[in-house]
């Protein structure tokens, strides 16, 4: 009877959480045994709320479809916390690195949109910023790119974090 309570708690967890995940890129991947090469497949899918709340996975299995649903899994487990500001955009310049990628984003007036390419385009619209520059330097690996991005979004700190640092109040940060 525990069991049957348990299964609808996380059925009904599942849809109030309005998750969307996308598919960033599906390669094909062997592996040489002593039989000959094994074939599997990696998916890089990023899952986000567009309400501020975004992750990057990975997932390999032995048919797509087994790769996408891990990668989603794994995605949820690592996802970061973004602070929108009014104009749905990051409050201040970031920078993130990951591997030989190298992400740069700017904050942007509002109807600007999303200026960004591949799978940080992915990113930062999966976590509801709607306006933001961004640009990818380095590499055009997807999986480093995004986990760039992540980095980056990381690293984005609040106006209240940055007056509690100072010691100062809220109102004074902005005088």
């Amino acid at each position: 009877m525990a069991k049957t309570k348990s299964r609808k708690k996380s059925r009904s967890k599942e849809k109030d959480s309005n998750w969307q995940e996308r598919v960033v890129q599906i390669r094909r991947v062997s592996k040489v045994v002593k039989g000959g090469k094994k074939l599997s497949f990696r998916a890089i899918v990023v899952v986000g709320n567009e309400k501020g709340q975004v992750g990057v996975g990975v997932g390999k299995a032995a048919d797509v479809i087994g790769a996408v649903r891990k990668g989603v899994a794994d995605a949820k487990k690592q996802l970061v916390e973004v602070s929108l500001n009014k104009a749905s955009s990051i409050s201040h310049v970031t920078n993130g690195i990951s591997g030989g990628a190298k992400v740069f984003m700017r904050p942007a007036a509002p109807g600007t949109g999303v200026i960004a390419g591949g799978a940080v385009r992915t990113v930062l619209e999966l976590a509801g910023i709607k306006n933001i520059l961004a640009k990818q330097l380095g590499s055009n690996n997807p999986l480093n790119n995004a986990r760039a991005a992540i980095d980056a979004l990381n690293g984005l700190r609040t106006f209240s974090e940055v007056a509690k640092e100072r010691g100062i109040s809220l109102e004074q940060l902005y005088a």
